[in-house]
């Protein structure tokens, strides 16, 4: 067992001009680059072995990041399954002359730790030591049961359903369907 705290980490980088997209502002995949590489890295420290990204979800843009910022992603596994881990990620941007800290953004890395032979491999269980870690642990869960019911919505439903019910069901979208015999 590992608390929460053992694989706890924070990564900080300098936003530099070659971040910036056509806007001006930092480039949303930098970001996600830099939510893998720390998800990676508190994933491996909890299990100790290799680990691979799985899913991200809640990727939610709540403000943009300048050049110049100092970006810092505070990363800790809130949630344990058998071989999987959900990471947690808070981005905060400080601008380093007025001293503002900004959040940006939180969002969920799901990671599974890998064998030597690339075969999902049993992690640490986790040992939840106050009550922001346990509120945490249930928001996973709840994380992983919603994940699991989005692909079987996505993957399964809408692959079963008639077309002439799929074309219902998105009535009033902005969209003009010009598919032959529907």
């Amino acid at each position: 067992m590992k608390t929460t705290f053992d694989a706890e980490t924070v990564l900080t980088e300098l936003m530099i001009p070659s971040y910036a997209n056509f806007g001006g502002k930092v480039h949303g995949g930098i970001l996600l680059s830099l939510m893998d590489k720390v998800a990676y890295v508190t994933a491996a420290k909890h299990c100790s072995g290799y680990v691979v990204t799985v899913s991200v979800e809640g990727v939610e843009f709540l403000s943009p990041i300048e050049v110049g910022d100092l970006v810092s992603l505070k990363a800790r596994v809130n949630y344990v399954g058998k071989t999987s881990m959900i990471v947690g990620i808070r981005v905060e941007a400080l601008n380093p002359k007025t001293g503002v800290v900004r959040h940006t953004n939180s969002c969920y890395f799901t990671m599974v730790a890998k064998d030597e032979h690339g075969k999902p491999t049993e992690v640490p269980g986790l040992l939840l030591t106050d009550e922001e870690s346990l509120r945490r642990f249930a928001e996973g869960k709840a994380l992983k049961s919603l994940a699991k019911q989005k692909h079987q919505l996505l993957k399964e439903e809408f692959h079963q359903m008639p077309l002439s019910e799929i074309k219902k069901s998105i009535e009033g979208e902005r969209v003009d369907i010009q598919i032959i015999g529907l």
